[in-house]
């Protein structure tokens, strides 16, 4: 392979594939100097050196371009070329992963090859179980974008250094475990962002444009990541274990994927856009979504769903007032010690209720053991919040 030298700017880089362990190479640019060239090569036979104002990330799978206005396009091209033909075991696993979404999930394909720099939502792949070919899927992913997928661990999430997966398409976890408040918020926020700040070691942070979309495989069902009620950035996917197990499956998928993307540029997709991360969120939420956003409800919150909800059917009402301090003896009542803060947290950062302008007479309930429910309309001064019995209901629990 001939060598190939570039100047972006007045830096000189020698553009050089890096083999890794598992026999793949990945391409790298490292910081040369003119010295050196011209002690490898000599004064009178120095190599081209293509010369660039700067760098640029602009992806495309479709009308790939090295250099864009004088700029060197940091996103690589992948070397497939699409031909028609068959593609039966890409179309095996994508039926194994989407099963019923199966057309929503091609479109996620598509739209990954034919528009790079759409949002998607973050799709999360779950199972306890063993050999479901989630890995397989990630690597599957890794084979059709190559140089512009990349592998993160948890800890790269945290890392204040981003340069590596900072101008990526895909950026997949296997394993993911992201159970702090502040990683979830991260995972969410980028998702979303348009734009990004680059750090890389030694140097100043850059803004750039942000088009990476995420993957994330777990074997916890039930809390992977912190996922609140009304988020509709997770696309959530329980997978089976496979029926079967081929040791030669990953290299068929890759033999196949010519075939794949032919199909994808021919395709016409199944939906419309409907929203910043295209699919309408009732399209892809799934009974896998609500089992985690169920299990990452604090008690506090259960506990006064079930109160009011109990409220409402002893009284035959459709909505309930109150203040905070109102519900602290009626939960005690039920057996529930808890806190003024803790009911002001649940009502203000997770239901979001916004109280009466200024104090009004409102009507609340208090504990009466002689009444039905144990409980008894009391009129109150103060600023109050309502909820309604469907407010109650769209919670889900």
């Amino acid at each position: 392979m001939e060598e190939l030298y570039i100047r972006v700017g007045t830096t000189i880089y020698k553009v050089v594939q890096q083999p890794l362990a598992d026999g793949t190479t990945v391409i790298r640019r490292i910081q040369w100097s003119f010295g050196t060239i011209r002690q490898d090569y000599g004064k009178d036979n120095i190599p081209p050196i293509t010369k660039y104002n700067g760098f640029c990330t602009v992806p495309s799978h479709t009308n790939y371009q090295k250099e864009i206005a004088g700029f060197y396009n940091l996103y690589e091209p992948i070397d497939h070329v699409p031909t028609e033909g068959d593609f039966p075991d890409i179309e095996k696993l994508l039926h194994h992963i989407f099963e019923e979404q199966y057309e929503l999930g091609v479109d996620y394909m598509q739209l990954l090859y034919t528009l790079p720099t759409q949002k998607l939502p973050i799709l999360l792949l779950v199972s306890e179980e063993r050999n479901t070919g989630k890995t397989t899927f990630l690597n599957f992913l890794k084979s059709i974008f190559q140089d512009n997928a990349t592998f993160n661990t948890n800890e790269d999430f945290r890392s204040q250094f981003n340069a590596d997966w900072a101008g990526k398409l895909l950026i997949v976890v296997d394993e993911v475990l992201l159970s702090r408040r502040e990683d979830s918020e991260r995972l969410k926020n980028l998702s979303t962002a348009q734009t990004y700040k680059v750090e890389a070691k030694g140097k100043d942070r850059q803004e750039v444009n942000f088009f990476a979309k995420f993957v994330l495989c777990s074997n916890n069902e039930l809390y992977p990541v912190i996922i609140d009620p009304g988020e509709n950035r997770y696309w959530v996917r329980k997978i089976r274990p496979l029926e079967s197990d081929d040791t030669n499956f990953l290299l068929k998928l890759k033999e196949q994927i010519p075939a794949f993307l032919y199909h994808l540029q021919h395709r016409p997709l199944s939906t419309i856009k409907e929203g910043r991360m295209w699919f309408n969120p009732a399209l892809i939420r799934t009974e896998a979504l609500d089992r985690i956003i169920q299990c990452n409800r604090n008690h506090t919150e259960l506990d006064m769903v079930e109160l009011i909800r109990d409220i409402m059917e002893t009284q035959h009402v459709d909505k309930f007032s109150f203040i905070p301090q109102d519900l602290i003896p009626l939960l005690t009542m039920n057996g529930v010690k808890v806190e003024q803060w803790q009911i002001r947290k649940v009502v203000k950062d997770v239901w979001r209720l916004v109280p009466a302008h200024n104090a009004l007479t409102y009507l609340t309930y208090q504990c009466d053991y002689g009444k039905p429910g144990r409980v008894s309309a009391i009129s109150r001064v103060g600023r109050f919040y309502t909820v309604t019995k469907d407010f109650i209901d769209s919670l889900g629990m």
